[in-house]
C-alpha cells in the first residue's frame, strides 16, 4: 500500500498553498475573511521575522537532526576585520553575505538557543518517547469537505495512528492560553481530519512546548477528542463561510455591526 504521507521540501508545500486550504489559511478567515482574502491576494505578505527562522531552525533540529539542520541552516556572520566582530543583521555586508548562502541565517546566540530548546525536548520522557519513531515533516494533500487542503505535520507516528505538533513559547505556564488564543486545537483538529481522511484512522493527537529562555521548561498535552471534535466542527462551519464569499466575493472583517462593551474582565 503506498503511504498517503508526501516527503517534500518546504518551498514545494508553500508552492501549493494557492490551491489547497491549510490550517494557517484557515485560522486566518476565521479571525477575519478579509484578512484571509488579501494575504491570498498577495496583499498582506506572510511574515518572515528572525523569531521565525528561530523557531523552524527549533523544528528542524528537534525533529529532523543534525545533519538537516546543518543543511537547512547557516549560523554567525562576516566579521569586521576593523573591529574583530561581526557585523549587525540590518548592514549591507551581512545582507551581501546572507544572500550568497541561499539559505536562512541564524546568530550564534540563536543557535545556542536552538541546541537548548532541542536538548530540552529530548530530555523530556514523554516527549523523547513520542519522539524516538516517526516521520517528520509529513505532507498530506487531499480533498477535505470538498476543498483541496493540505497539511505539513510535525511529526507522524506509524501509518498515522498519533501525532505530534512542535510549540515554542515564551511561558511554559501560559501555554495552555498560548494555546486557546493561538488556536492551536483547531490547527491539530485540521490535521486530525486529514490523517483520518486519508488514513481511516482517528490519531492521537499532542503537543508538545518548549520554553525559549531558561529553565527551558518542556511539557506534553494531549489533546481530547471532545475537543477537537468541538475545533472540527467550528473549522468546517468556518469552511462553509468561506464557500459563501467565494461565491459572493464578499469578505467582512467581522466587525461591520456596532458592539456592546458590557464585561470587565
Amino acid at each position: 500500500m503506498v503511504s498517503p504521507f508526501l516527503i517534500e521540501p518546504d518551498a514545494q508545500y508553500r508552492a501549493q498553498a494557492t490551491s489547497n486550504l491549510s490550517s494557517h489559511a484557515l485560522a486566518d478567515f476565521r479571525a477575519c475573511p478579509q484578512l484571509y482574502r488579501q494575504k491570498q491576494l498577495g496583499l498582506i505578505p506572510d511574515a518572515d521575522h528572525t523569531a521565525f527562522q528561530v523557531g523552524r531552525a527549533t523544528h528542524v533540529l528537534t525533529l529532523e537532526g543534525r545533519d538537516a539542520y546543518a543543511r537547512g541552516f547557516a549560523i554567525g556572520g562576516p566579521i569586521n576585520e576593523k573591529t574583530g566582530k561581526p557585523y549587525g543583521r540590518d548592514t549591507k555586508a551581512f545582507a551581501d553575505w546572507a544572500a550568497g548562502l541561499g539559505k536562512p541565517v541564524i546568530t550564534q546566540d540563536q543557535a545556542e538557543l536552538v541546541e537548548l530548546m532541542a536538548a530540552a525536548v529530548h530530555r523530556h520522557p514523554v516527549a523523547s518517547a513520542l519522539l524516538s519513531a516517526g516521520q517528520a515533516e509529513a505532507v498530506l494533500r487531499l480533498p477535505y469537505a470538498g476543498v483541496p487542503s493540505q497539511g505539513r505535520l510535525d511529526w507522524v507516528i506509524g501509518d498515522g495512528h498519533a501525532i505530534s505538533d512542535l510549540k515554542t513559547c515564551d511561558d511554559l505556564t501560559w501555554f495552555e492560553s498560548d494555546a486557546r488564543r493561538y488556536g492551536y486545537a483547531h490547527q491539530m483538529a485540521f490535521y486530525r481530519a486529514l490523517v483520518r481522511e486519508a488514513t481511516g484512522q482517528v490519531p492521537e493527537v499532542t503537543l508538545i512546548a518548549v520554553e525559549k529562555r531558561a529553565p527551558y521548561r518542556c511539557g506534553v498535552w494531549s489533546l481530547t477528542a471532545q475537543v477537537l471534535d468541538h475545533a472540527e466542527r467550528e473549522n468546517l462551519a468556518a469552511i462553509r463561510r468561506l464557500d459563501v464569499c467565494q461565491r459572493t466575493d464578499q469578505w467582512p472583517t467581522g466587525y461591520e455591526d456596532a458592539r456592546t462593551f458590557d464585561y470587565l474582565a
